[in-house]
């Protein structure tokens, strides 16, 4: 009789704790409390300011071989040491792939949709625009999307470097915190889900990539290694060969504090889907036609075809 009531306890608790991502799921994400003081930006839909508009065309931004800094000691353990790191020329899209680029990879390969069904997550009806980014995609989902387009994840360091530039800066913008810069959780921004993308005209790295501080948080191709930056690899690191999570980048729509620094790295198992992660596109070298190709000093022009 005892051993039966122990086994109905234990599949009690089992059970409860086995709720608590569904109950998150039906909650949807709460967004934390806006200071008082803060500025405000006028709200906007985000579905619906842009339904009248056409689909964002994919762009990318080449960015050159050469060094940038890596890490800050502003940051948490896993952000150090500071390195110099090189990594040879990579295009990386200038926006997060959106819904209406992802909806025509699902048509094309019957490959899942993106987001379970509405009446289960109450922000995903709000996040359906064609030029919102995609969300609720998992890490083999991203690089599922990226090999069919023959492109692939951007490794951490080319995301930071990407974002950063080569002047150390902790923000797109520069080193000081605006909190209508981006689409974070700190101040009424506008948007209370995320933007359709490129809506925030400073969060733009000085190469042109945007969107890297704020909107959605983003995977790239790596495995999670607290350690990595104490890797002597000062040349394309990868990161580590295996692990449990994958690395995600940047801030998004619900983030709040230090972790908008586009120095800051955030882990999840790959399987996990959420309405806050997306990702984009980046591919070996420069050699697709009609780029933005950015330039050592942060400033980039057209390449010519």
């Amino acid at each position: 009789m005892i051993e039966t009531r122990f086994k109905i306890a234990m599949l009690v608790v089992v059970a409860i704790f086995a709720s608590f991502p569904i109950m998150g799921i039906l909650r949807g994400t709460t967004l934390p409390p806006i200071g008082p003081d803060l500025p405000e930006a006028p709200a906007v839909d985000a579905q619906t300011a842009g339904a009248d508009e056409s689909p964002i065309e994919e762009a990318a931004v080449g960015i050159p071989a050469g060094p940038f800094i890596r890490g800050t000691i502003a940051g948490g353990f896993d952000e150090q040491p500071v390195k110099s790191i090189h990594l040879d020329a990579y295009t990386i899209g200038t926006y997060e792939v959106t819904n209406h680029h992802y909806a025509a990879f699902v048509a094309a390969t019957n490959h899942r949709k993106a987001g379970p069904p509405s009446r289960y997550a109450k922000n995903m009806t709000r996040m359906r625009g064609i030029n919102q980014p995609v969300v609720y995609v998992s890490w083999d989902d991203a690089e599922a999307y990226c090999r069919w387009k023959g492109k692939r994840l951007p490794t951490e360091a080319e995301w930071e470097k990407a974002m950063r530039g080569g002047d150390k800066r902790l923000w797109p913008w520069g080193n000081e915190v605006d909190p209508l810069a981006s689409n974070w959780a700190v101040a009424k921004d506008g948007y209370e889900v995320a933007a359709p993308v490129g809506s925030f005209k400073r969060d733009v790295s000085p190469f042109g990539v945007v969107d890297g501080a704020g909107n959605v948080i983003e995977w790239v191709a790596d495995w999670y290694g607290e350690g990595a930056y104490r890797d002597p690899v000062d040349k394309n690191p990868k990161g580590p060969e295996f692990g449990t999570f994958r690395v995600l980048r940047g801030g998004g729509y619900t983030t709040s504090g230090t972790d908008v620094r586009v120095t800051s790295r955030n882990k999840m198992v790959p399987d996990f889907r959420d309405e806050t992660i997306g990702f984009r596109c980046a591919v070996s070298g420069v050699q697709n036609e009609g780029f933005t190709q950015a330039v050592k000093g942060g400033k980039s022009h057209k390449k010519s075809k």
